[in-house]
């Protein structure tokens, strides 16, 4: 007779090496002071990067008008542009 393992039919695919990167766009930080520093510990205690993640990435939907300061793992071209053009600065970290 056929194993178990056999009959039953293989779906899908798991990569054991993803990289699980949490998204947050501009628009999502208005409730900050200007000049704060986002990093992930911040963004944690803001309830916008929540669970295991390997990384923070900042998205450029919204606006932002006030500098703010980042450390983070990516940042988009149009969210750099934003972000420069507030006044803010950007450090990225791997």
């Amino acid at each position: 007779q056929m194993p178990i393992t056999r009959r039953i039919p293989k779906r899908g695919f798991k990569n054991p090496m993803r990289k699980i990167v949490a998204i947050v766009n501009i628009e999502q930080l208005k409730g900050l002071t200007p000049g704060t520093l986002v990093d992930r510990k911040s963004l944690t205690a803001l309830g916008l990067v929540s669970g295991k993640v390997d990384g923070v990435k900042i998205l450029g939907t919204g606006e932002i008008n006030f500098p703010l300061s980042f450390s983070v793992d990516q940042v988009s071209r149009g969210a750099r542009n934003k972000i420069e053009a507030a006044g803010g600065k950007i450090i990225e970290v791997n």
